[in-house]
């Protein structure tokens, strides 16, 4: 469970009761929150769905006695549920297992975040005169050959994480820092100097964590893909949505899954087939909201080689599934909701997705006039990395003048399927599980 929080003082510092810090999302048109109000709400739910590590991640816009007020009200709130190392960064990260109903905060050290709004405001005072609307700011796509380093417009999604900061610099040190606060960050984060080949740079010494968004991961998988991996080993990366998506939609998460991400941000209320994929990912071990890592992400050969996410590999294994029959709608939907004068023509949609390889998608024949449509269809799906595997299904209503009509979806880790015949729940757009729709399906593994 990972949440993002965003403290600033609403007005100059010098007008600001101590007392009030609040939680805003820029560009959105959700309203501040009093940071207080979201720590004892996350106290009080952390735990209701896992008991399982949560990591609330800062970035913040507070000045020194703004961040001592964060730090009485963090260790009055969660006391002895704070996982706190200390001063010094953390060399390894430990395990989830041993960190049940603990609460992390990860942000960048204080200093880190000073120097780097010096840069950017010596930056954007350097590009006054240009042209500073939306459409400037975000509307290029980076192409296939673009420098990596150029994603700096990227950043303006989210500024917890800015470019061109040292993180060894000896300068940065001559900034004040409530230390009492760098205590409580568990997870450092930071880029460092440099570009992306500097930023995926492995330090032996210490674990940090590095915040990419989805199209500066998407360029950088194209020329640092196995790099990536490399850093994800000992480190954490955290993946967010660009900041034009505001419809709240998403990204294909499986992008950073297989280049090793271990926190992949989302618009949960972004209802679609990349938050589908999510929630079925997270159905893997047993819905605590931890998912292992597959192997091959982990391991490194003898002379540091690691997998590959572009490469063609041999196929593992091959899934076999049948779709029977689906039955429930007559149930769970007003009798005219797809037709007004007929049964429905239904139709699924079942298919992988994954890594290049294993994509694809498959349908079957719709069946006109009939609540309780039996298919009796077989579909074979070669996997060349099962564990990153996602069984997707879809079920519709053929309409011949208009949309197609939704009709359930579910997304279930391919990993975990038990062999034999099951009767498959089917889940409405916001993934809530419908009271009578099943689909009768066979899974084997040939």
């Amino acid at each position: 469970m990972i949440l993002f929080c965003h403290p600033f003082p609403l007005n100059d510092v010098s007008s600001v009761r101590i007392s009030h810090i609040f939680v805003d999302l820029p560009k959105t048109l959700i309203t501040p929150v009093e940071l207080i109000k979201c720590l004892r709400s996350i106290k009080e739910n952390a735990f209701t769905a896992s008991e399982y590590l949560v990591v609330i991640t800062l970035e913040d816009h507070l000045t020194p006695d703004l961040q001592a007020k964060v730090v009485e009200m963090i260790k009055d709130t969660f006391g002895g549920m704070l996982f706190s190392p200390g001063a010094e960064c953390l060399r390894d990260f430990p395990s989830p297992e041993s960190l049940k109903k603990r609460v992390m905060i990860s942000t960048k050290p204080p200093k880190e975040y000073l120097k780097a709004k010096e840069v950017k405001a010596k930056e954007s005072g350097s590009k006054k005169g240009k042209d500073s609307s939306e459409e400037e700011a975000w509307g290029r796509e980076f192409s296939f050959k673009a420098k990596i380093d150029d994603d700096k417009d990227d950043d303006l999604d989210e500024g917890d994480e800015d470019n061109g900061v040292d993180e060894e610099d000896p300068k940065s040190q001559q900034i004040a820092e409530p230390p009492e606060y760098k205590r409580l960050i568990a997870i450092h984060a930071g880029k460092g100097k440099g570009g992306m080949q500097d930023w995926l740079r492995v330090d032996p010494e210490k674990v940090r964590r590095l915040s990419l968004s989805e199209q500066q991961l998407e360029n950088a998988a194209l020329t640092y893909g196995r790099d990536i991996i490399r850093f994800t080993q000992p480190n954490i990366l955290r993946v967010y949505p660009k900041g034009i998506r505001f419809d709240s939609s998403n990204y294909n998460p499986l992008i950073a899954c297989m280049h090793g991400a271990q926190m992949v941000a989302f618009n949960m209320q972004g209802y679609g087939r990349s938050l589908w994929s999510m929630h079925g990912m997270f159905r893997a071990n047993g819905g605590c909201g931890y998912v292992k890592k597959p192997d091959l992400l982990l391991r490194a050969g003898p002379h540091n080689e690691v997998f590959d996410p572009q490469a063609k590999l041999p196929v593992k294994t091959t899934l076999k599934v049948t779709v029977f029959m689906g039955e429930g709608w007559y149930y769970d939907f007003h009798h005219t909701h797809f037709d007004p004068y007929s049964p429905p023509d239904f139709y699924a949609r079942v298919g992988i997705a994954g890594v290049h390889g294993d994509t694809v998608i498959k349908k079957t024949k719709t069946l006109e006039h009939n609540w309780i449509p039996t298919w009796d269809e077989i579909f074979e799906y070669p996997l060349t990395v099962p564990k990153l595997a996602l069984l997707q299904i879809e079920v519709h209503e053929y309409d011949v003048s208009e949309k197609n009509d939704f009709a359930g979806q579910t997304c279930l880790p391919a990993s975990e399927l038990r062999k034999g015949i099951r009767a498959v729940p089917i889940h409405n757009r916001k993934g809530d599980k419908y009271k009578s729709v099943k689909l009768l399906m066979r899974f084997e593994f040939v």
